[in-house]
């Protein structure tokens, strides 16, 4: 094989956006050939703008049967993930799915061993893996160049939506349409890049708010504090309600502190180690010597182009992947640890507990304003149609 075809199931933004740059060659080696969605428009724009090439389909299963594809993008509704990249698989398909993974931790770990199973490359568009600020972070962290880590701080406000973005469509904002708020919709990124270069937190408390600035059943607003094994701690906060917002992440450690703003790596370093300064400096009042750095960064964000190229070079070459599928969980298990800290009023530990999250996320699934009546379509418990 020296070209991969691709079928991209959900023609929405998303979906859209990847065919748009597919059918320009934009990917070497990679040909868009199908596309799938159950919306005639959908489809009628497919025909219209991707050219009489490419086939169209209003069925997973009619393109699975085609089999006119190599490997398939899953660009659907959040809860169709894990079943469409499970489907992939038991049909020989190589599958690259949107953020995030899934709904719930319990749902992704059976697309994981399906992947497992499965000699296929499975990957997961973590476009900001591709951001050399966040490599040259993640490298800085994981050679010890920060020492141990102390203390992680993101503030992410900059998701500023109005009522009119979440009443665009029915299924925004809702339990049994899109399975959470901003932790599930904006903050995916975030919450794999904070876990990919800090590692996992131990165990959350967080505080999340439903509705509080605009009209939606979902979490639009949240503070949640981790604790990590080593002692370290972590804040993270973000909401959809703040104008304007802000985007910073502070990492500390023993050997001074990162922070990223305004697209600048700024990091201050101290010449010795803060816990060898405590235990050896006899002067009373003082702090190490700190030396301001700002670091360099090379290198281009290549964003959806990005992780799907490092996809296709997986596929034909053995290219390690940048943003494996089976790592969609690890940000997962942080924003469903943080919804079942706030629904439960207390602490929620990593790994989550997967049936009481799924019980937790039924009951709000079933008083959810995102009906079978209000979609046209069967909706069970936990929210999968």
């Amino acid at each position: 094989m020296d070209k991969v075809r691709i079928g991209i199931i959900g023609i929405g933004n998303m979906g859209t956006i990847h065919a748009n740059y597919l059918i320009k060659s934009e990917v070497p080696n990679a040909e868009l050939v199908a596309v799938c969605d159950s919306n005639p428009d959908r489809i009628k724009w497919a025909k219209e703008n991707l050219g009489e090439d490419i086939q169209t389909f209003e069925t997973p299963d009619a393109l699975f049967a085609a089999k006119c594809v190599d490997a398939i993008m899953v660009a659907t509704p959040h809860y169709d993930h894990p079943g469409l990249a499970i489907q992939g698989f038991a049909n020989g398909l190589h599958v690259l799915v949107e953020k995030p993974a899934g709904v719930y931790t319990k749902q992704v770990r059976e697309m994981n061993e399906a992947a497992e199973k499965s000699d296929k490359v499975f990957g997961i568009m973590y476009n900001q893996r591709t951001n050399p600020t966040y490599q040259r972070l993640r490298d800085l962290l994981h050679s010890g160049e920060l020492g141990e880590l102390k203390r992680t701080v993101w503030i992410i406000t900059s998701w500023y939506r109005p009522q009119s973005y979440y009443d665009s469509g029915g299924w925004r904002a809702t339990w049994a349409g899109e399975g959470g708020g901003v932790l599930l919709n904006q903050d995916p990124h975030q919450l794999d890049i904070w876990q990919w270069s800090c590692g996992l937190p131990k165990r959350v408390r967080a505080f999340c708010h439903f509705g509080r600035y605009h009209n939606i059943e979902v979490e639009d607003d949240v503070t949640a504090y981790v604790e990590y094994e080593n002692g370290a701690t972590g804040l993270f906060v973000t909401a959809t309600g703040e104008a304007p917002g802000t985007n910073r992440f502070e990492i500390t450690g023993d050997r001074g502190k990162i922070v990223i703003e305004d697209n600048k790596m700024t990091f201050w370093r101290l010449r010795v180690g803060e816990r060898q300064f405590n235990a050896e400096y006899k002067g009373g009042f003082g702090s190490p010597e700190v030396w301001k750095c700002d670091i360099p960064i090379k290198g281009q964000l290549t964003g959806h182009k990005g992780i799907t190229t490092n996809w296709v070079n997986a596929i034909l070459k053995g290219t390690p992947l940048l943003a494996p599928g089976e790592e969609g969980i690890r940000g997962l298990q942080i924003s469903n640890a943080m919804h079942l800290s706030s629904w439960t009023d207390s602490w929620a530990d990593i790994p989550v507990d997967e049936e009481l999250f799924l019980e937790k996320l039924q009951e709000r699934v079933k008083k959810s304003t995102f009906t079978k009546e209000t979609s046209g379509k069967t909706i069970d418990a936990s929210g999968t149609f």
